[in-house]
């Protein structure tokens, strides 16, 4: 059986938007705003941890100048005040990440249910754009990446700024000439962070779209597992996953270097400011006297100033996890953007009569090739069987693929019952049809639920139409019958047993409209049988379109189609076509074994 892989090509990268950083944080506020008692949880914890900051070299002061000069600190005082403090500053740090966790998931929760439920409803036109494996890392990595990332370093900004405030706030108190040369530090860390953040969104932007690639590769060959061995190409397939990891790797690379510079840069503005304060400090205590410039107050300053190192490197190195996550949060909105829902229209019915019509139908693809359809005319009557032949790429599945809107025709129309498709409401539309295809579909759920695909399951239904599709004897067979999981895509079943699985299901749907797309052209002979018996059984009082290239498919049928590039080349029943010698007769007459 010859693999197909309908996943699309990675879209080409998104040009990111010019805005600051905090009008894009602003367009995330809608998904993680919403928690605004953990938010004040979250900052109450965070304003009272960073208090607790200028406390420990507060202590020095006190223990240097009275505990070890004087000795009039009590001892029991100590450990009070440290066990207090690293106390109080441990609750504050547990309710700091509680609130912080409940955030991020709340937020993580929203953007991930509005991103699933858009692709529920997208127009069909994104799937062509964008492959399976772009918008399931999308959904699922980027957003989980995005929001940990973000709201982690948001929190950590806030924590480190009011730790920053406390600590400068306390070097003022203690000599606010020393703290003029600190502040010094802070427009050269923003200058710093502001240069290597904007270098940081380009790279992780480029990275994402190489991730992208990657992954799409890796998608590929999965997919054409058989067809790569076949011809031997696990050689050429490993040499595009080379090219790609090695430019994903430089990425990484030169988003490293972005990163680490930040680090050792505000170090040595740090040190430079540390060495001018202890200079200054010591010629002001031998300009003054002793008297004036404690050995503990002096211990103290210096403590809370090398204190201001930790949270001054921490906010140079917050501007790649707010980077990244920015960036990794703007593509889940980006694709709710592109993702726009189909339209729908109001006419709604219960079950509608199968009478179809195309009427000058047009559908192009591209502008550089020939139409799909070119000006196809078609009226099938209520409960009437017609099959469509016709060589590859004559247009078959493009003209069945309009009748669910799966496809809009770019001129003409297409009508249910008289009313075009465009104005019935889509649910409605869509359960007048059901479809039986080559390539079936099923998930990793019981046999049930894939048989009863959309609606609730009733046993016995379930059991009737699995013994119309003849697969009720195997399915009893099972250690746990209708229930059992039938894995990826049902893959533990033959092909023949597959395909009844769909016959079931369209059974289930009881929809007044069939869609056969081919659905016996892979299966042996004894497979055939049964799924032929199970397809007439299907087809009984329901309007009919059959794509297929087996005669015994075909020669049943109430009227044959025979389309040839976009176009109705012949109709009529299938001894009027072989009696006219046109192109069915042709096609019939090939040495394929009943094959057209």
């Amino acid at each position: 059986m010859q693999e197909k892989n309908q996943s699309a090509a990675p879209a080409a990268a998104v040009p990111a938007p010019a805005l600051s950083l905090l009008a894009r944080l602003k367009r995330l506020h809608v998904y993680f705003g919403h928690q605004r008692l953990a938010w004040g949880l979250a900052g109450l914890a965070t304003l009272v941890g960073a208090a607790t900051e200028p406390l420990i070299p507060a202590l020095l002061k006190p223990l240097l100048d009275q505990g070890f000069t004087d000795r009039s600190l009590p001892l029991w005082a100590v450990p009070v005040t440290i066990i207090g403090v690293f106390l109080v500053r441990g609750v504050a740090q547990f309710t700091g990440q509680y609130a912080l966790a409940r955030i991020a998931n709340e937020g993580m929760l929203r953007l991930r249910m509005a991103l699933f439920e858009r692709l529920m409803v997208a127009r069909m036109e994104l799937f062509g754009r964008q492959s399976a494996s772009a918008l399931s890392n999308t959904v699922v990595y980027e957003v989980q990446a995005g929001f940990t990332a973000l709201v982690q370093a948001l929190m950590g900004v806030s924590r480190d700024g009011f730790t920053l405030v406390a600590l400068l706030g306390y070097l003022i108190y203690l000599n606010w000439q020393l703290t003029l040369i600190v502040a010094v530090m802070v427009p050269g860390v923003a200058w710093i962070m502001k240069t290597l953040s904007r270098r940081l969104y380009r790279i992780t932007k480029t990275s994402q779209q190489a991730t992208d690639d990657l992954a799409y590769v890796v998608e590929e060959n999965v997919l054409a597992h058989r067809m790569v061995r076949l011809h031997g190409a696990q050689q050429q397939q490993t040499g595009r996953f080379g090219v790609l990891s090695q430019q994903l790797r430089k990425l990484a690379i030169k988003s490293t270097i972005s990163s680490a510079a930040m680090t050792p840069t505000t170090q040595l503005l740090a040190a430079v400011a540390l060495s001018a304060v202890i200079v200054i400090a010591l010629w002001q205590s031998r300009a003054s006297g002793a008297g004036d410039v404690t050995v503990g107050g002096f211990a103290s300053f210096i403590a809370a100033m090398l204190m201001l190192i930790a949270p001054i490197r921490r906010m140079a190195d917050v501007a790649n996890p707010i980077t990244r996550g920015v960036a990794a949060l703007e593509r889940g909105l980006a694709l709710l953007s592109q993702a726009e829902p189909e339209s729908s229209g109001s006419h709604s019915t219960a079950r509608a009569q199968g009478a179809i019509e195309l009427q000058d139908v047009h559908v192009s693809f591209t502008d550089t090739h020939a139409p799909a359809l070119g000006g196809v005319s078609l009226a099938i009557r209520p409960g009437e069987v017609v099959a469509l032949v016709g060589p590859s790429g004559a247009g078959k599945t493009t003209l069945v693929n309009l009748l669910p809107r799966f496809l809009e025709p770019a001129a003409g129309a297409v009508l249910l019952d008289g009313v075009p498709v465009r104005d019935w409401d889509l649910a409605s539309l869509r359960a007048q049809f059901a479809l039986v295809s080559q390539d079936v579909v099923m998930f990793n759920d019981s046999i049930a639920a894939n048989v009863a695909l959309g609606l609730p399951v009733d046993e016995q239904r379930v059991q009737d139409c699995l013994a119309a599709a003849n697969l009720a004897q195997h399915v009893a067979t099972l250690a746990q019958g209708m229930h059992t999981v039938v894995g990826h895509n049902a893959t533990q079943l033959s092909g023949g047993q597959r395909q009844r699985l769909a016959i079931a299901r369209a059974l289930y749907k009881d929809a007044p409209i069939l869609i056969l797309d081919e659905a016996t052209s892979a299966l042996d002979t004894e497979s055939e049988r049964l799924v032929q018996d199970a397809l007439q059984q299907l087809m009984r009082g329901r309007t009919t379109l059959v794509i297929a290239h087996r005669l015994s498919t075909i020669e049943h049928a109430d009227r044959v189609v025979v389309m040839e590039r976009g176009r109705i080349a012949e109709q009529g029943t299938h001894a009027e076509l072989l009696a006219l010698g046109g192109l069915y007769a042709r096609l019939q007459a090939r040495p394929a074994g009943g094959l057209l």
